[in-house]
């Protein structure tokens, strides 16, 4: 047998290495750390992660990769796998949002992220009031329309889809790369928010209105009252979750 298949066989016997083991793993470490259950300064190590969650050497490795990556931990030599303090986990990744909103901590994440959408979105709407094309107009209008009809009818599902193709068509149609950035996050902010039941049943006729108004004056290139509107939408959101 060759070098290159011994780890194979010994994946098949310590849990496999699939795509859904990894993302298991991920998801409750991630999570763990999120919450603060592993606090920053814990260790881990790749023995531990294997007997913990059942799964492989190579499972494990990929899953402390990725945590790496979002600047969650960090590895070194004769020390281990250690949680890094919060201040410098990347706080922008989509994953880590999600994990961070369904923690006890979810109030001060929402929180932290409704404001930073106020102090990014109505100036991105006032971009996109300038730069969209025609064709991102005019699908901003649509969606509106959508939002209108599904939010009336109780159908939140399809509400919640509409309404981030609508939030994340605003961010990609500013013209600004670093807003556009932020679309997964606030992808995960919208979807969690319904998932939580956190959402109003039929959501609020002003919050409907907003986004006509938004979408309306995007398609006629009024900067002014596009940065405006979703000002309201999001005062909207803000005041809807009691926060502060």
């Amino acid at each position: 047998m060759s070098k290159a298949t011994v780890p194979d066989a010994d994946d098949a016997h310590d849990g496999g290495a699939s795509p859904a083991m990894h993302e298991r793993v991920l998801e409750a470490v991630g999570s763990a750390i999120a919450a603060g259950t592993l606090p920053p300064g814990s260790r881990l190590t790749l023995e531990g992660l294997q007997q913990e969650y059942g799964v492989s050497r190579t499972v494990s490795r990929d899953t402390v990769k990725v945590l790496e990556s979002m600047n969650l931990v960090y590895s070194r030599r004769r020390v281990g796998i250690v949680v890094q303090e919060r201040k410098l986990w990347n706080v922008f990744d989509p994953k880590l949002v999600r994990w961070r909103l369904g923690s006890v901590r979810r109030d001060i994440q929402y929180s932290s992220l409704t404001e930073l959408r106020i102090a990014v979105e109505p100036i991105a709407a006032a971009g996109a009031a300038r730069r969209a094309s025609a064709e991102e107009r005019a699908r901003l209008v649509f969606l509106a329309a959508e939002l209108r009809r599904l939010g009336e009818a109780g159908e939140l599902e399809a509400f919640l889809t509409v309404d981030i193709e609508f939030h994340s068509l605003l961010l990609r149609s500013c013209g600004n790369e670093m807003f556009t950035a932020l679309e997964g996050m606030v992808a995960e902010v919208l979807t969690s928010r319904t998932k939580q039941g956190l959402m109003p049943f039929k959501p609020r006729n002003e919050a409907l209105q907003a986004h006509e108004d938004a979408a309306a004056a995007v398609a006629r290139g009024d900067a002014v009252m596009a940065e405006a509107a979703v000002h309201h939408i999001l005062d909207e959101v803000r005041n809807a979750m009691g926060l502060r």
